[in-house]
């Protein structure tokens, strides 16, 4: 339950690291340093609400040990498992970026590319296009955003476009709502 509180803190890190960065750097929009608390306050609030529920798990008194059989036997089923193991890892978190692909707003897992493993791209702190097909580019953003093309099998769409805390900002293959995405102002942020 502890190791909750530890992610959240350095998801919290790192999602206003690169933020600050881009404002002393001068090319935040406006309202960046803003999203902050508009995307980590949720977040902290259902770390709270789940380590809630697993303390009164822990008790033993009838109730709420009643309540752990019953979701010991509910973990047997993949898609409660999946969805318990996706709450206390943070990968269910998904922030609001406006419409498009489920996959937009969330955390993109670790995928294994030719170059390596994506978490060690992003670790230069910029933004990065992830481009199975080789038609993207960064053209107008490379000194924020790196353009890798690889063919990984484990995404299952042509392009993936992710801010620097590897959450993706757009996702597709369209150009032109790439190219939005790279000049707009909410998608903008994950450029920086």
């Amino acid at each position: 339950m502890g190791g909750q509180g530890l992610n959240l803190g350095v998801q919290d890190a790192f999602n206003l690291g690169w933020k600050l960065a881009a404002e002393v750097r001068g090319r935040a929009p406006e309202g960046l340093l803003d999203s902050y608390a508009s995307e980590r306050r949720p977040v902290a609030a259902d770390v709270l609400d789940l380590t809630r529920a697993q303390m009164q798990l822990m008790s033993t008194e009838p109730g709420p040990q009643a309540v752990r059989r019953l979701m010991t036997r509910l973990m047997d089923f993949e898609d409660v498992n999946r969805y318990l193991t996706e709450r206390i890892t943070a990968l269910a978190v998904r922030y609001d970026f406006g419409e498009g692909p489920d996959l937009v707003g969330r955390a993109c897992r670790d995928l294994t590319l030719e170059r390596g493993r994506l978490y060690e791209l992003l670790r230069g702190g910029r933004g990065l296009l992830l481009d199975r097909t080789g038609r993207y580019s960064v053209t107008g953003w490379a000194d924020r955003v790196d353009h890798v093309v690889d063919p990984c099998e484990e995404l299952d769409v042509p392009a993936v476009l992710l801010r620097p805390d590897g959450h993706v900002a757009w996702a597709g293959q369209e150009r032109p709502t790439l190219d939005a995405a790279l000049s707009a102002g909410s998608a903008r942020r994950s450029a920086e």
